[in-house]
C-alpha cells in the first residue's frame, strides 16, 4: 500500500483557512522530539529533550506549506530585526485539545486562532495556534484573546527554552504575539513559499 508522504502528498485542507490540515509529529507531554524526515516522510527522532521541557500540546505542520522568503517578509513588516529567511521548514502549528491524543504520526483538522511569532537564529519560525476541530472544551474559541494567560505562556515558555541546555545563551525569541487574521497570512504566505519551492525544483 502507497502512503501519501504527509508534507507533500496532503492538502493544507479543503475547508481553509477555517480549518487546516496537520500532521502531528508529537503529542502532548512528549520528552522526546520526533520530525517528519523529508526525504523519506517517516518519523524520526530528533533529539531527546536533556531536562524538564514536555511538549505542551499536539505539535506538528501544515502539509504543503514551506517557510522562506514569503514567511521573512511577514516578520519584517511586524517590526522583527535582522530575520536573514524564513527556517526552510513546513509552517509549525500547536493544536489544543482536551482530548487525549496517544499517537503521532495522525492527521486532523483544527481552527487556526492565532500563533507566536518566534526567531530562531534570524530566521522565521511561525508556531501557529489552533484547536482542534469540535473539540469540546477549545473548539469554541476563535481567536488568541479568547486564551487564557496561562495556557499562553506555558506555550511560550516552551518554545524559549526547549533548545536551551542551563549554561547557553538563549538561542530564540518570540517577538510578536498575533491574532487569527494574522495567523491566516502566515499561512497564506507559507502556501506560496511552497508553491514556490515546487516551482522551483
Amino acid at each position: 500500500m502507497n502512503v501519501a508522504h504527509p508534507w507533500h502528498g496532503i492538502s493544507a485542507g479543503e475547508n481553509m483557512p477555517t480549518y487546516v490540515n496537520a500532521y502531528i509529529e508529537i503529542i502532548q507531554n512528549e520528552t522526546v522530539k520526533y520530525e517528519v524526515d523529508k526525504n523519506s516522510g517517516w518519523l524520526k527522532i530528533d533529539r531527546i529533550q536533556k531536562f524538564s521541557n514536555v511538549t505542551p500540546c499536539l505539535y506538528g505542520f501544515i502539509p504543503q506549506t514551506y517557510c522562506k522568503s514569503n514567511i521573512r517578509n511577514l516578520a519584517e513588516q511586524s517590526g522583527c530585526d535582522n530575520v536573514i529567511d524564513g527556517d526552510k521548514d513546513p509552517l509549525d502549528i500547536c493544536i489544543l485539545s482536551s482530548t487525549e491524543i496517544k499517537h503521532n504520526g495522525i492527521l486532523l483538522e483544527a481552527k487556526p486562532i492565532g500563533g507566536l511569532k518566534m526567531i530562531d537564529k534570524n530566521e522565521a519560525d511561525d508556531k501557529i495556534i489552533a484547536v482542534l476541530k469540535d473539540d469540546e472544551m477549545y473548539g469554541q474559541w476563535n481567536d488568541i484573546t479568547d486564551i487564557h494567560e496561562n495556557i499562553l505562556n506555558k506555550l511560550k515558555h516552551y518554545f524559549l527554552t526547549y533548545k536551551n541546555l542551563p549554561y547557553e545563551e538563549a538561542k530564540v525569541k518570540i517577538d510578536v504575539i498575533y491574532n487569527k487574521a494574522d495567523a491566516l497570512k502566515v499561512i497564506e504566505a507559507a502556501i506560496l513559499d511552497y508553491k514556490i519551492l515546487k516551482e522551483n525544483n
